[in-house]
C-alpha cells in the first residue's frame, strides 16, 4: 500500500469512528409531546330568553379541547370569569384530542359534558374573560369578548 492510500484509509477510518463517537443531538430524540389544553369555544350568550331555567343555563358553556394525543388530568384546574365565579374540576381526565363542554347549569357529568351546578348565569353577554388555570394556579389559556382590548386564543360565539 502506498503512503497516499494508507493516509486516505486512515482518514476514512477516523471519520467513521468520529461519527460513531459523537453524542446524539437533541434533534435525534423525539421530545415528548407536551399536553396542551385550550379554550376552544365560548357560548356566553345562551340562545333564547335568559329565564334562568335549567335548559337556558345549560346553553351557556365553555368548551376545552386537548390538542394533543396525551390525556390530561384536570383535577384541581379552574375555569373562572372576571367576577371571580370559579368552577374547579374534580377528578376529571380529558382524553387526547378530546373536547369537554362545561355548562353553567345543573346536570349529570359525563366524559364530554360537565356542569357547574349554578342557578345564575356566569358569563357576561356584553364583555367578559374566561380564564383557565392549572392545579398550581398557573395560567393556561383565556378567551375574551366584548369591550376588551385583547382576545385570547379561544374562538368566541
Amino acid at each position: 500500500m502506498t503512503a497516499r492510500r494508507l493516509s486516505s484509509a486512515a482518514l476514512a477510518a477516523a471519520a467513521i469512528v468520529g461519527a460513531v463517537a459523537l453524542p446524539a443531538s437533541a434533534a435525534d430524540h423525539a421530545r415528548p409531546e407536551r399536553a396542551k389544553v385550550e379554550i376552544s369555544v365560548v357560548q356566553y350568550d345562551s340562545p333564547g330568553r335568559d329565564d334562568r331555567s335549567r335548559r337556558s343555563l345549560n346553553k351557556e358553556w365553555v368548551e376545552l379541547t386537548n390538542t394533543t394525543r396525551r390525556a390530561v388530568n384536570l383535577d384541581g384546574w379552574t375555569l373562572a370569569d372576571e367576577d371571580g365565579h370559579t368552577y374547579t374540576f374534580d377528578h376529571y381526565r380529558l382524553e387526547g384530542r378530546a373536547t369537554v363542554r362545561v355548562h353553567t347549569g345543573e346536570g349529570r357529568d359525563t366524559d364530554s359534558d360537565l356542569y357547574m351546578d349554578r342557578r345564575n348565569y356566569v358569563w357576561d353577554n356584553d364583555s367578559d374573560t374566561a380564564t383557565l388555570r392549572n392545579d398550581h394556579d398557573r395560567f393556561i389559556d383565556d378567551a375574551s369578548w366584548g369591550g376588551h382590548g385583547h382576545h385570547g386564543s379561544g374562538r368566541h360565539h
